[in-house]
């Protein structure tokens, strides 16, 4: 295919999963945790284009990671908690002295945290002030259809809009993100895009790390240009610059006891990540949904797009002095500086929150992913048809169990999608008819398929009624139409 189309395309074919992510010990690596300074936004393989300016250097690990700030209700009468979010233009500083424009939820670009209570009802009006129009789907959220973010429920600048969310669901981390249809990749891109955490009884019994000790940790991608802009326009793979929390290379402190991070695929269009903590284990206690049944020693933890996975690392196991260092192909991402002692109460139980029975299911569907590359632009097509919005693809019945066949067809373009469901969480039983992965355990909303891949799901649809979408979460794959619509009806 010739370079022209593949740009269209937003850069799905290999470069669409470059970059694993990878977590190593300083011990390994001197080098990594040193605070060199390296030209941000560099890939060997991938140049600079002659005659354009590099990217000036920024010293690693100069700043320290935010965590994002939590949003405090400005109402809580009748049980509700109500709060006002605008949407806003501001700057940020991802290189030193140069101010960058950006998108944002209440001038953040991590937006504000919202910690929710199961079962006690959030309900937030947002107000447009940007030059474009808006939307707010609150992902892994089970909400009625009037506050999804069904793509077509735009906010037009100057206008609000009050989604309702009654947090009928376990504790998760979820995040709020734009789904403005044929905006969602860019206004997400630009900083629409913030956790939305909800916290039940439960798991408050069971002593993980929670407080300062319980930090939520986002990781996207973009490119930055000579002055510090971002740049959306151009394959995805030119996005080198990964950011934690908004910030380029940064530190973290951290005592020497057990914490608790939610890590988050959350703005990064074509962005795979492969996180390893140096050969160690890392301990998994969640997935999209929530808690595992049981704690998972793992090694390696891969996030699609849109993914999340809640880990704990204790870094009592490292003396204080010690630096261990996120990192990606690209260079270190996040450093870990143990930089203390503290006492430790908390604790991982053997045993977390079983996983319910599968019913029954009494309908198989399938559903394919694929690209037309036949006209002079790409389309992204679900079973051969680009997104209709006023055409129902799907009509489920409320209270029925499915199986779905999630397959995608982009072989020949070696194209990656992660397939995403409004509404409800679903169960992976198999990939290709092999076991489920690791990275596939749980509840889940959102699961990585592989060129030529079959993912089986199996989800049962409770009790809202309306319109929902379930699409290709690359953002840029869904707007341009790889995404569908579904009917829950009586």
């Amino acid at each position: 295919m010739e370079r022209r189309r593949l740009l269209k395309l937003g850069g799905i074919t290999a470069g669409s999963v470059m970059g694993g992510a990878v977590l190593f010990s300083t011990a390994q690596n001197p080098a990594a945790a040193s605070g060199a300074t390296d030209p941000i936004g560099h890939h060997a393989g991938h140049e600079p284009a002659a005659g354009t300016r590099p990217v000036q250097p920024v010293r690693r690990f100069s700043r320290r990671m935010p965590v994002p700030r939590e949003l405090a209700p400005e109402s809580t009468r009748s049980g509700v908690d109500t709060y006002q979010i605008p949407i806003q233009p501001a700057q940020v500083e991802f290189l030193p002295g140069h101010p960058t424009p950006v998108r944002t939820y209440a001038g953040q670009f991590v937006g504000p945290t919202i910690r929710a209570r199961t079962g006690r009802p959030v309900r937030i009006n947002f107000t447009n002030q940007l030059d474009v129009p808006s939307n707010v789907h609150l992902h892994g959220g089970h909400t009625p259809a009037s506050s999804d973010g069904y793509p077509m429920d735009i906010i037009d600048p100057g206008q609000s809009r009050t989604y309702d969310y009654p947090n009928k669901q376990q504790g998760a981390t979820l995040w709020y993100h734009d789904h403005a249809h044929h905006l969602e990749a860019e206004n997400v891109y630009f900083g629409l895009h913030g956790f939305y955490i909800i916290e039940d009884e439960a798991e408050s019994d069971l002593g993980l790390p929670g407080g300062q000790y319980d930090v939520p940790i986002m990781l996207r991608d973009c490119k930055l240009d000579a002055d510090g802009n971002l740049v959306f326009a151009g394959p995805p793979w030119e996005r080198t610059t990964i950011l934690a929390n908004g910030v380029v290379a940064p530190h973290f402190p951290v005592a020497a006891r057990k914490y608790r991070f939610r890590l988050l695929n959350s703005a990064t269009n074509e962005r795979t990540f492969r996180l390893t903590l140096g050969g160690a284990e890392l301990t998994q206690i969640a997935s999209d949904g929530g808690l595992l049944p049981t704690p998972v020693r793992r090694s390696e933890i891969v996030l699609g797009p849109a993914e999340r996975a809640e880990v704990v690392i204790d870094f009592a196991e490292h003396p204080v002095g010690s630096k261990l260092v996120l990192y990606d192909v690209s260079g270190p991402v996040l450093r870990f500086d143990v930089t203390r002692t503290a006492t430790d109460p908390s604790r991982v139980p053997a045993r977390l929150r079983p996983l319910p029975a599968l019913p029954p299911a009494t309908v198989e569907r399938d559903v394919v992913f694929k690209f037309d590359v036949s006209g002079a632009s790409p389309v992204g097509l679900v079973n051969g048809v680009p997104y209709d919005p006023n055409r129902t693809d799907f009509r489920v019945k409320r209270g029925t169990t499915e199986i779905w066949r999630v397959r995608n067809d982009d072989v020949e373009l070696a194209a990656p999608h992660t397939f995403h469901m409004h509404l409800e969480q679903f169960r992976v039983l198999d990939r290709d008819g092999a076991p489920p992965t690791p990275d596939d355990a749980g509840r889940k909303d959102t699961v990585f398929v592989a060129p030529g891949e079959t993912v089986r799901i199996q989800v049962t649809f409770t009790d809202y009624l309306g319109r929902y979408v379930f699409h290709c979460h690359y953002l840029e794959h869904s707007s341009m139409g790889m995404m569908a619509r579904m009917d829950i009806v009586e």
